[in-house]
């Protein structure tokens, strides 16, 4: 969008729309991380090491950036996944000043089963998330 630009009602409805179904989303989201035991960022956490696209390292100032947060804010975030026993922190092979940080097999589990949930909510909810998508696109 341009400075200047006038929207009509209905884009602001698609908007308005578009970010209630965004909202919907992470709420279910939040509420199953909740009832699985962990935070929703701890959540954001497990997925953002699992899913590290390829040439990355899981390392906290990584995993801060990919989750757009602080780097002492993952830190806090590791804390505690480590004290829930969900990952753990090992020494890069070839630094071993570095430290990455991996899944533990509780931690995978619990990903799993939130991964399968989140996965049959979008299943679910997402056609008519991409019908609001199109809408806020002008592609409806």
């Amino acid at each position: 969008m341009f400075v200047g630009t006038r929207l009509t009602s209905a884009e602001f409805q698609a908007l308005a729309e578009f970010r209630y179904q965004i909202r919907r989303f992470l709420h279910f989201s939040e509420d199953r991380a909740r009832e699985s035991g962990i935070e929703s960022q701890q959540h954001q956490l497990l997925l953002a090491i699992k899913g590290l696209p390829d040439g990355l390292t899981p390392t906290v100032g990584e995993l801060a950036s990919r989750m757009l947060i602080r780097h002492h804010s993952a830190v806090e975030l590791v804390n505690r996944l480590a004290e829930h026993g969900a990952i753990e922190r090992v020494p890069a092979k070839t630094d071993h000043r570095e430290v990455l940080l991996r899944l533990t097999k509780k931690g995978e589990s619990l990903l799993h089963s939130l991964s399968v949930a989140h996965h049959d909510e979008l299943r679910s909810a997402g056609p008519e998330l991409m019908k609001t998508l199109r809408k806020v696109l002008g592609r409806a």
